[in-house]
């Protein structure tokens, strides 16, 4: 199985070296193309404007200047010689990609793009790090196992995989969940003002580490509980039930004022 790694959390992350040794356990033959520097909450951004510089460390390791996107894009189509991977995993990422939190996620769009190339694909991510600790034990110790079963279960084309481990000591973690994607009950991104040493305001954003009351069976309420979380995502925002309200009222000739 010819797999292709990549992150948001940039080349030197330790949740990618974790990856990387996640994937020895499942073929050695094994691509990286990250990002030079972090690209967290950089979702599916392209690289337009700017070039995108590739810095190749060793046969099969690579460093770009873009973003996971870009990354995914150039591994498949330009960097890897050869056969396109079977399999793309992106993470492991260096906290939780949870709820309404995959759509910023570079971890999420790392592979979302490796599903719109026609690669399966799964992100990886290990919650906490808020909390002291807190290391990449559960991925390394579940996620060889989790892969190899979904690989070899398959899934839809135009879906992606995304696979959440829970903090704490891994004797803890005694299940597997699929989920369905949750959405929190109150908002923890915030952002905070602060002066620089010249006396000039700036913000800088983040996340609370506040937990919501989620439903049973969504993504957070196995994360909250212990339990390993694969969810199955994929792009297609439509509203179903909003469309079929909509038709019976807007649909024909465009209304005037």
């Amino acid at each position: 199985m010819r797999i292709l790694l990549t992150n948001d959390d940039g080349i030197h992350a330790d949740g990618l070296e974790a990856l990387e040794r996640i994937a020895a356990q499942l073929s050695d033959d094994v691509w990286v193309v990250a990002p030079e520097y972090e690209q967290s909450g950089a979702s599916r951004a392209l690289t337009l404007a700017d070039p995108i510089r590739v810095r190749q460390l060793s046969e099969r390791r690579f460093a770009t200047t873009g973003t996971p996107t870009d990354c995914v894009m150039l591994g498949v189509n330009d960097l890897i010689p050869g056969p396109r991977p079977d399999l793309v995993l992106s993470g492991v990422n260096r906290g939780a990609n949870l709820a309404e939190d995959v759509t910023m996620s570079g971890t999420v769009a790392g592979a979302i793009e490796g599903m719109a190339l026609g690669v399966p694909s799964i992100a990886l991510s290990q919650m906490g790090f808020y909390e002291e600790g807190t290391s990449f034990e559960a991925s390394e110790t579940f996620g060889p196992g989790i892969i190899k079963k979904l690989f070899e279960l398959g899934w839809p084309k135009d879906v992606v995989l995304n696979v959440n481990f829970p903090n704490g000591p891994i004797e803890n973690i005694k299940e597997v969940e699929v989920t369905r994607q949750g959405f929190r009950d109150f908002q923890i991104r915030h952002n905070e003002k602060r002066t620089d040493l010249r006396g000039r305001e700036y913000y800088w954003v983040g996340f609370q580490p506040l937990r919501s009351n989620p439903a049973e069976g969504t993504d957070l309420r196995a994360l909250y509980e212990g339990r390993i979380s694969v969810t199955p995502l994929h792009i297609d925002l439509t509203h179903a039930a909003t469309v079929h309200d909509l038709k019976g009222k807007l649909g024909g000739v465009p209304p005037k004022v």
